[in-house]
């Protein structure tokens, strides 16, 4: 659905919609529990205030929403439990009211003329705000829309409401702004470092200038070719804009940012020499300690165990005695007792097998 220019419409009713964090993440958190992973969208109702034209959104919550994407003219907005819901927020903040609905769009659809109309009987003027929860461009992720009667060239035809953008922002109480920050600090990766993340941050915003900066040069460059009328008050807000930018050809200024920079510069550089030291020495004593380990590990005694006996003596021989098999074994023990134990388990080990063999020569003559 497109928006109506601005000639063709009668004078909008509001003149900014102001968003607050706390609508944004109890949209997200409806549409992750409710429509995530499908083409559907969630709907829900926004509270607020609203004074000499601006539109102060400061809570919300949802509301049971169906349509027939065949069909969009068939859809369902459960009215009762909204205003369920409302009589109870009303008893927590009697200050808020019903300013309009949200919908996750992430576009005007045809049905949405007949929703805002509902609307109608709880505010006379509602506002409806389009949060696109999985935003693939820069900026803030709200549309806000208000409806006027279309103004008809022919005096015949019957006026009709259409859409109309209302200029939206993000603002914040000092509370809400605490709790955002020690949010986003829980979902920081914990791998990437405080630098990284700054200077994660620093491009973002640039990348945001530079979008906007392409936007106000496609604007300019429409007006020139006269496919757009000239707004004045878009130039001198323009105007505004260019005059706080500071005169770069000082050479004072030039001369403080070279030093600026070149300052940085070297404490990046001195920083950098720091860690690959550190690392270097990290390296060097795990050597040191793998080295230590693997001649700890060398001369430690080896303890034999009664089958390793009794294979060392099988391998010996029988005719060899008891002593000199042993010392031939080259046994090491780490005490003298651990010796004589197995000595002597080894001579009984001896006194076993002979008298096996006595035995079994015995059986056969």
């Amino acid at each position: 659905m497109d928006v109506i220019k601005t000639q063709q419409i009668a004078a909008r009713p509001m003149d900014k919609v102001i968003v607050h964090p706390l609508v944004l993440l109890s949209i997200v958190d409806n549409y992750n529990r409710v429509a995530k992973d499908t083409r559907k969208r969630v709907v829900g109702i926004l509270l607020g205030t609203s004074f000499k034209g601006t539109v102060d959104v400061t809570n919300s919550y949802a509301v049971p929403f169906e349509e027939d994407e065949k069909d969009p003219s068939i859809w369902f907005l459960d009215h009762n439990y909204h205003e369920a819901m409302f009589s109870m927020f009303k008893r927590i903040n009697a200050k808020e009211h019903v300013v309009g609905w949200y919908s996750t769009g992430p576009k005007l659809r045809e049905n949405d003329l007949n929703i805002h109309a509902l609307f109608d009987t709880y505010v006379p003027n509602p506002v409806l705000v389009i949060i696109d929860v999985q935003p693939k461009e820069l900026g803030i992720p709200t549309k806000a829309y208000c409806t006027v009667e279309e103004v008809k060239e022919n005096a015949t035809q019957k006026s009709q409401k259409v859409f109309v953008h209302v200029p939206s922002e993000i603002a914040a109480h000092e509370v809400e702004e605490i709790g955002v920050e020690h949010l986003l600090r829980d979902v920081k990766d914990t791998t990437i470092s405080t630098l990284a993340t700054e200077v994660t941050g620093k491009l973002t915003a640039l990348k945001g200038l530079d979008a906007r900066l392409k936007e106000i040069r496609g604007y300019l460059d429409l007006v020139i070719d006269e496919k757009l009328p000239l707004n004045h008050e878009i130039l001198y807000h323009l105007q505004d804009v260019f005059n706080l930018l500071p005169n770069l050809n000082v050479n004072e200024l030039i001369k403080a940012f070279a030093v600026k920079t070149n300052d940085m510069m070297l404490v990046i550089y001195l920083s950098s020499l720091i860690r690959s030291v550190i690392a270097l020495h990290n390296l060097i004593n795990n050597k040191m300690l793998n080295k230590e380990h693997e001649k700890a590990e060398d001369s430690k005694p080896t303890v034999i165990l009664e089958e390793d006996l009794e294979k060392c003596y099988r391998d010996k021989g029988e005719d060899t005695g008891i002593l000199e098999t042993i010392s031939s074994c080259q046994f090491s023990f780490q005490q003298p007792s651990l010796y004589a134990e197995y000595t002597i388990s080894l001579i009984a080990f001896k006194a076993l097998h002979l008298s096996w063999m006595y035995s079994f020569q015995a059986n056969e003559g």
